[in-house]
């Protein structure tokens, strides 16, 4: 490709910005354009993420994500301190309860291992204790390298360079078509605004797979919306922690449950559990789109899914519906939590690829469309996503100049 290319991006999250940047980086001169359908940037899963920089521990050796992890935070730290971004490594535990999580623990720390996650250390109960005074367990790994970001301002630094190298982006913007030509991608917006790009990269979160689809891509993996709905602790109780703490995971569930995250801005948030949202962008549980429940019920992969983890479904929407439960989950590991410690905090929602046997897509999945294959779908990102958004850019956009 010559250095006049026209690229675009449909996007505004961390991806499609980080992406946006690293295109305006390795082609100088080339036209870089975004397109977010939003008024403001990082709206959706950017913007209500819970701001941890992951350092790689649950992630299969050699996976795609364990790679891009690994050399995400490593670039994310860096960028952080250059741009003078917030970034504080208060570590990470990782907390097992009994004798079956021990087990699951010891997979976790071969995995961690494996990866490389720095200065990793596996803790007794005393050694638990020493560095968080109120949390029991049998044993922990530490993770002391693992940070927490603002990452809506990391967003809002890759807009800048974005800018700063002559590249636009525009706002407000819903994409309603994505044609191809021989010659070019022609996308198309509400308010009849259109663009003509050799090349296109869908970075659309919550809407991939509905944007993918629209440049001919195909049907599945279809993005699942799931809430994830958080409590915080009080101000004058965010001490009874000091860092992150996690529980076990479940490996047959893709969601870590109830653990314990603090924030730069001092708050102490608990959650999220993970509850089937009733509209792609459905933060609260008034907020419902039929068609798009409809569209989530009829694709085959959920129901699948939804026979397959119904157990699970039901355990997390009972935490949902009951704050007393939401607590006694995170009392846990933290017994001197009480109920009158914490209040609502906003929630999230995150988009989960299905594939259409039920499966829930772990790993990263990119992909070509439409003639020539000029667009590149990303059609899933999960996390640790926006730890690794400049190594996801790297990697995307040496596929997209591949020749």
């Amino acid at each position: 490709m010559s250095g006049d290319s026209r690229f675009g991006v449909i996007g505004g999250g961390i991806v499609g910005l980080a992406v946006a940047r690293r295109l305006a980086e390795v082609r100088p001169g080339a036209s870089v354009e975004v397109i977010e359908k939003e008024a403001v940037l990082a709206s959706h899963q950017t913007g209500h993420n819970s701001g941890v920089v992951h350092a790689g521990l649950y992630y299969t050796p050699d996976s795609l994500k364990a790679r891009l992890c690994t050399r995400g935070r490593v670039l994310l730290s860096e960028y952080c301190r250059d741009r003078n971004l917030p970034y504080q490594e208060c570590g990470k535990l990782v907390v097992a309860l009994d004798a079956d999580e021990v087990g699951r623990l010891d997979d976790i720390e071969r995995r961690a291992r494996a990866n490389q996650v720095p200065d990793l250390r596996r803790l007794d109960a005393a050694g638990l204790r020493e560095i968080e005074p109120n949390a029991v367990g049998l044993a922990a790994l530490h993770s002391p390298r693992t940070a927490i970001t603002d990452y809506v301002a990391v967003a809002h630094a890759y807009a800048d360079d974005i800018r700063a190298a002559g590249g636009a982006i525009h706002l407000g913007s819903p994409v309603t078509a994505v044609r191809t030509t021989a010659a070019s991608v022609i996308v198309e917006a509400t308010s009849s605004r259109h663009w003509e790009f050799d090349t296109v990269v869908v970075c659309a979160g919550l809407q991939a797979d509905r944007v993918a689809r629209l440049a001919g891509d195909t049907p599945g993996p279809q993005i699942i919306p799931f809430r994830g709905e958080y409590l915080r602790l009080v101000p004058d109780r965010a001490a009874l922690v000091r860092g992150l703490l996690y529980p076990v995971p479940d490996p047959r569930y893709p969601f870590l449950g109830v653990h314990f995250t603090p924030r730069v801005d001092g708050s102490v948030d608990l959650g999220p559990n993970a509850v089937l949202a009733l509209a792609r962008e459905g933060y609260r549980w008034r907020d419902v789109s039929g068609g798009e429940l409809l569209d989530t019920l009829r694709w085959p992969g959920f129901r699948r899914m939804a026979r397959r983890h119904w157990r699970a479904g039901a355990y997390e929407l009972w935490g949902s519906w009951r704050r007393r439960v939401f607590v006694e989950r995170a009392r846990r590991y933290v017994p001197a939590l009480q109920l009158s410690d914490v209040v609502g905090a906003p929630a999230g929602v995150r988009a989960q690829a299905v594939d259409a046997d039920g499966s829930l897509v772990d790993d990263f999945r990119i992909g070509r469309a439409g003639t020539g294959g000029r667009v590149v779908t990303v059609r899933n990102a999960p996390s640790p996503a926006a730890t690794s958004s400049l190594a996801i850019a790297e990697h995307v956009v040496d596929a997209v100049l591949a020749p």
